[in-house]
């Protein structure tokens, strides 16, 4: 009677575990003035899609992190939205390039007035590297979902074609830049910006081909 509880010790030990861990997405906040928070409801969105189409394992709530804290390397993939101005310090500048170097990915998707803020502190983080224009031929516009023209015009704004930038390290792309798309606001919930069924169809496809990018590359 005494042998059993330690045999069945053993057979636990030696069985195997699985875990099923969820991944975790954020938001990035910065400093300066400008609107980290727009667009509430359009990670939310865009991760319950991909865990039904995609069936990808990611947990339901995104977090919010800093761009200065440690809580970055925590998530594998980051988005950053907004209209308006951006500074990062230093030491944010330093955390950034180190979690983008280590393996992070950032999403930078331009509400309407972020380019002129964040291509120089993106610039300040890599000085050695500058944005390219990703070709439609890129593999983020073919996993899933097949954009043979890149990105998808979600919004209309100074009536300019979509365009995709890419930083790219060592051959891997580490942060995308999606312009005069608002793939974000095609992500929030339907009445905000009352896009069409089919316009919200494309941004969220389009998100989760970034996803499926990052978690694959």
């Amino acid at each position: 009677m005494k042998k059993l509880p330690l045999l069945l010790l053993i057979i636990l030990l030696l069985a195997p575990v699985t875990i099923h861990a969820q991944t975790q997405i954020a938001l990035l906040k910065y400093d300066g003035g400008g609107d980290w928070y727009a667009n509430p409801t359009s990670l939310t969105n865009l991760i319950a899609f991909c865990n039904a189409d995609a069936h990808m394992n990611l947990a339901t709530e995104y977090a919010v992190v800093d761009v200065g804290s440690s809580q970055l390397f925590n998530h594998p993939f980051v988005h950053m939205t907004g209209h308006g101005n951006v500074v990062f310090s230093p030491a944010q500048r330093q955390n950034l390039r180190n979690y983008l170097l280590a393996g992070g990915f950032l999403h930078i998707d331009d509400n309407y007035g972020l380019k002129e803020y964040i291509m120089p502190q993106m610039k300040l983080v890599f000085p050695e590297l500058d944005f390219v224009e990703l070709p439609f031929s890129h593999p983020i516009f073919h996993q899933k979902y097949h954009f043979p023209n890149g990105l998808p015009k979600i919004h209309e704004h100074d009536n300019l074609p979509p365009r995709a930038y890419g930083l790219i390290y060592e051959g891997r792309l580490i942060c995308l830049f999606t312009y005069e798309c608002d793939l974000g606001d095609g992500w929030e919930d339907p009445g905000v910006h009352n896009d069409s069924q089919a316009t919200r169809l494309k941004a969220l496809q389009m998100g989760e081909n970034i996803l499926q990018y990052t978690f694959t590359h």
